[in-house]
Parts: C-alpha cells; structure tokens; sequence
C-alpha cells in the first residue's frame, strides 16, 4: 500500500520540478549561422552548412538537465524542430550557389530557431 503512494508522490514531484523546465524550452531563441565563408556549390561547403545548423540546433535548444526522459525528448524535438524549419533556407542557399551568377552575397546567413 505504502509503494504506490510514493511512485504517486514521486510522479507529482518530477511533474513540478519538470513543468517549468520545459514551459522555457516553449520560448524562442535564435542563432545567426554564417556561410559567407563557405562554397556552397561544393559538398564539403555544403557538409560545413549543416554541421554549423546541427550546433546551432544544440545552442537553440539548450534544456536543463535533459538526462530527465521528457527535457531529454523535449530536447530532440526541439532541435529537429529547428533543423526542418532552417531547411528551406539551406535548400535555397545551395541551390543559388550552383547558378553561377558570380555575385558576392554579404552576410549570407540561415537563422536556426529553437521553440
């Protein structure tokens, strides 16, 4: 009798201390991603893109203590989240980098957004 009260009590504990935690995770943040550096038309270029949006996915969606199942879950959601939403504007970074129009695009960035 005594056990199922304390996973109860235990359960409405890890809610409270959970709830905040991730009622933060719903406020948006953003990161600036360069590749005014880079060569897109190539797929080292392209390879380098996507590792710098991979980081800022991570930067974006920093929760604390994700070792916790729902912040851990919260967290990936969160970061592929962010890497779909930034796709379109990768996909179109890519593809006016193979048009040759020998144009120099200053400040070429992709803004990740984590929610």
């Amino acid at each position: 009798m005594l056990k199922p009260l304390l996973a109860i009590a235990a359960v409405l504990v890890a809610s409270v201390l959970v709830g905040p935690t991730v009622s933060q995770a719903a406020e948006s943040n953003s990161v600036r991603v360069s590749y005014a550096d880079l060569n897109l038309a190539s797929m080292r270029g392209q390879q380098s893109l996507q590792r710098r949006m991979e980081f800022a996915s991570v930067v974006v969606c920093q929760i604390e203590d994700s070792r916790e199942l729902a912040l851990a879950a919260a967290t990936h959601d969160c970061r592929n989240t962010a890497l779909a939403d930034a796709q379109p504007a990768y996909e179109a970074a890519v593809a006016a980098a193979r048009r040759p129009s020998g144009e120099v695009i200053i400040g070429a960035a992709i803004t990740v957004v984590g929610r």
